[in-house]
């Protein structure tokens, strides 16, 4: 008897790990489809973070594009404006106008500055040093004692700008 009781227990031992493999082998297909699950999740919720900030950055793209269309709006028209300011400007040069005249003409002039500097257009200065960002030299003269070189000897067409941007720059005269 003691030995057929070694033996079922023997036999029973062998039942049990067959089962312990068994479930082993049962839960290793579960663990793995968990596992792929959340590989899945974690795909999907990378790919969710991803498309969230590429919208985001979309979104920040727009406004500031909405923002410069906004700041720059007037840029067209003060360069359509500006040949006229300068017509103005050299009618006013003119000798031999009448007093009427000249008031006249310099009103407008001042009227148009005005709506300029409202929408945000100023002129370069075009004093002293010469600056490539903001004055075109159209000429060079040579430099002397009293005037270094690379500063501004004369002006012949004003420039201006919106903001920060160069609507137009200033021609002038170099020292060299």
């Amino acid at each position: 008897m003691a030995k057929k009781k070694k033996e079922d227990q023997a036999e029973e031992l062998e039942v049990k790990e067959e089962v312990q493999e068994g479930i082993e082998a049962e839960a290793t297909p579960e663990k793995s489809e968990l596992e792929l699950a959340n590989e899945r999740a974690d795909e999907f919720e990378n790919k969710y973070l991803r498309a969230h900030a590429e919208m985001q950055n979309i979104q920040r793209r727009a406004n500031e594009e909405r923002q410069n269309l906004q700041k720059y709006r007037s840029q067209d028209l003060a360069k359509a404006i500006l040949p006229s300011l300068d017509n103005l400007e050299r009618a006013l040069a003119v000798e031999g106008l009448t007093d009427d005249v000249k008031k006249g003409l310099e009103m407008v002039q001042e009227s148009l500055v005005h709506a300029l500097k409202e929408e945000g257009i100023e002129e370069i200065p075009a004093e002293g040093n010469f600056d490539h960002n903001f004055h075109m030299a159209i000429q060079t003269v040579p430099a002397d004692d009293e005037h270094p070189a690379d500063t501004i000897a004369q002006v012949f067409q004003k420039g201006y700008k919106l903001h920060e941007r160069v609507l137009r720059p200033a021609m002038v005269v170099v020292y060299n």
